[in-house]
């Protein structure tokens, strides 16, 4: 066809193309299955590969209006303008939600049905409609493909204004489509109608031409990127945007944009589902083509699916491509294959700094990505700190009364304490977290049942020793101790400092950890660990100036107390009693040791700085411009302690009472262990 000049317009008609059934088969099936490539001419014959055919299930509907009706009219008035402008997704979504809802079909139902008027019966107007809006959209698809397309193509060529590629990727298979229409399709309903005398019946037909309405998959996933090529070259290009405006005024696009045009094929299928649903309610009971009728519906279904299915897939895409945006475009990372689950800000709790700091994490199907706002948000968005393995990681609530809202994320490249905003947002990483490593675990169900063994916790403790050195510990927070978690000697800011092992994650000193083992988890690095890592790691003996010291009367660890204790919070010390110990302690009553009362300088600690038998003291009320003061009194030895709340006090007076009255607190007759 040649070029489009002032006055001249196109008359496109559709001839019936007759040739026999099986020979049009096979040409179809050599069509479709050659694609040419991208940067190759294109031909009309080109064309997607070909789907395997996907079980499908029929909606109820109605009979479609004419071309130009009201189901028309709402849609176009969603897409279109005076002038061309990109596609946007929430627009792209609510055509994913009418190929996949009725509600696009609400808007027939009001419309009434010809009465019988004439002798034919109506399954055959059905049809006889069907074919007419066949003929209609295969003239939209000719001048889609050899008008719009050809031009811009020719004006491509000859101009090189704008890249051929970017006429190919506008118009994607609209060539494939074409040609399936107007030498398959079309032909095989004039033919079967011709024939309806003799052969009434149109459920064959359709069935074995409706697997390759698949192809549709391919051109309504490039839709929105088409709709963006369009309208950017529109404003970039003026001879592109010439070509364009030259026939959309001519009496061949009815004064409709590009755009419209181009809707047409999303358009097609849910319309073939409206026909067919109304073709099979007409048929009588017996007839004939009942039962391939309703296959034929169904296989219909099945590729409206499909295109659905193309929608949200292309959506996922291009969230998952923005991301990968935002994190950089790193190699390591960057995986069509990937799924998001969730993303979000959290607070980073450190072991080291006061406050926490920010943080923000991304959950794919497969890894967790810890990652640090840039500064300068120019290109990405955020640093990746640290990638997570999900097939290793395990994540739980912490109890922390300084952190609320936290949790620990752990897994073999690192484990992290992280602090969310509020209970409701931890729950929600949790249980995202956890999905994602259930799902993993799935995978290896049958693997884990084969090693699985029957003895349960003893079996889960030994792992738990076993893991030393294959996936990163947590670590234990600085200011929760005040000495060496190994040798008990306090730390200060000149001769003893704090250590981490890398191994077990205690707070050391230097002497303690002044020994390197080569740990899994860090690539096989050698790394700082204390002495009892490393005689698990290494298999060395431990040297004889080495050796464990009998354990001294203040050596009680606080964690392990804690864990096992009838009372124990922090509580303020008050008074020259305490000398040097500070203002605020870490106070427990042990289940195994309930008369006596421990105080550490912090929960971590291995060694209790004070320690006092409650029994025989008296406890007393302290001064009544403060409830939450009390005391501890016998023989001129004063203790005083505050409570951060009135209830807390309450509770530590109650059991400070019970133990000074020799009491075991808990024991089924409260029995006297003054003796």
């Amino acid at each position: 066809m040649g070029p489009l000049h002032s006055g001249e317009t196109w008359c496109v008609t559709v001839s019936t193309v007759l040739t026999p059934v099986s020979e049009r088969m096979k040409c179809l099936v050599g069509v479709l299955l050659y694609r040419p490539p991208l940067g190759g001419e294109r031909t009309p014959g080109a064309a997607p590969r070909v789907h395997g055919l996907e079980a499908g299930h029929h909606h109820p509907g109605c009979r479609p209006p004419s071309p130009t009706g009201p189901w028309d009219k709402p849609t176009v008035e969603e897409a279109v303008d005076s002038g061309p402008r990109t596609v946007s997704r929430r627009y792209l979504s609510s055509l994913k939600n009418k190929l996949s809802s009725r509600d696009w079909r609400k808007s027939c139902q009001a419309r009434t049905c010809p009465g019988p008027g004439t002798q034919e019966p109506e399954e055959k107007r059905i049809i006889q409609e069907l074919l007419e809006t066949e003929q209609a959209y295969v003239a939209r698809l000719h001048l889609l493909d050899q008008v719009f397309f050809q031009e811009l193509l020719k004006e491509a060529r000859s101009s090189k204004a704008f890249p051929e590629d970017v006429v190919r990727l506008i118009f994607s298979n609209t060539a494939s489509i074409y040609q399936f229409h107007a030498q398959f399709f079309l032909p095989e309903l004039q033919q079967r109608l011709d024939d309806w005398t003799t052969t009434p019946r149109i459920g064959d037909v359709i069935q074995k031409l409706a697997p390759f309405l698949k192809m549709y998959s391919e051109y309504v996933k490039n839709f929105e990127r088409a709709a963006e090529l369009l309208a950017t070259w529109s404003d970039k290009s003026p001879p592109f945007q010439e070509v364009i405006t030259r026939i959309q005024s001519s009496e061949a696009s009815g004064s409709l944009t590009l755009q419209h045009h181009m809707l047409e094929p999303v358009q097609r299928i849910p319309r073939y589902e409206l026909l067919l649903k109304e073709y099979v309610q007409k048929l009588p009971a017996q007839a004939p083509d009942l039962a391939d009728a309703q296959k034929a519906l169904d296989m219909i279904f099945s590729a409206a699916q499909h295109s659905n299915a193309a929608i949200t897939e292309m959506e996922r895409l291009q969230e998952l491509w923005e991301v990968y945006q935002r994190l950089g475009l790193e190699d390591d990372l960057v995986d069509p294959s990937n799924t998001l689950l969730r993303e979000g800000p959290v607070l980073k709790i450190s072991f080291r700094r006061v406050g926490p700091m920010e943080r923000y994490l991304f959950l794919f199907n497969n890894m967790l990505l810890y990652c640090v706002p840039r500064v300068i948000q120019v290109g990405a968005q955020f640093q990746v700190r640290t990638r997570i393995d999900v097939a290793s990681m395990k994540v739980r609530e912490l109890t922390d009364a300084e952190f609320p809202h936290s949790f620990l994320v752990s897994g073999k490249q690192r484990t992290l304490e992280l602090r969310a905003r509020s209970q409701e947002e931890m729950i929600s990483w949790l249980q995202a977290c956890q999905a994602a490593i259930d799902q993993i675990e799935k995978r290896n169900e049958t693997f884990k049942a084969a090693v699985q063994s029957p003895e349960g916790d003893t079996q889960e403790q030994e792992l738990q020793s076993e893991e030393l050195g294959l996936r990163a510990p947590q670590w234990v927070r600085d200011k929760m101790v005040t000495m060496c978690m190994r040798c008990q000697e306090p730390f200060n800011a000149l001769m003893r400092r704090r250590h981490h092992c890398r191994a077990c994650g205690y707070v050391v000193c230097a002497r303690c950890s002044d020994y390197r083992a080569e740990l899994k988890y860090d690539d096989n690095r050698p790394s700082r660990v204390c002495l009892d890592c490393y005689t698990f790691l290494t298999g060395n003996v431990l040297p004889e100036d080495k050796e464990d010291k009998r354990r001294g009367i203040l050596e009680k660890g606080a964690a392990a107390g804690s864990e096992q204790s009838l009372m124990c919070s922090f509580l303020q010390l008050l008074g020259d009693k305490w000398g040097k110990s500070g203002s605020r302690g870490w106070c427990v009553i042990p289940r195994d040791d309930p008369l006596v009362l421990y105080v550490y300088a912090a929960p971590q600690d291995m060694r209790a700085h004070t320690s006092i038998p409650l029994l025989g003291y008296q406890v007393t009320a302290g001064p009544q411009a403060d409830p939450r003061v009390f005391q501890l009194q016998q023989s001129g030895q004063l203790y005083t302690f505050k409570a951060e709340t009135e209830e807390l006090k309450d509770r530590w007076v109650k059991a400070m009472e019970r133990a000074a009255s020799g009491l075991s607190p808990g024991g089924p007759n409260d029995r006297d262990l003054s003796d």
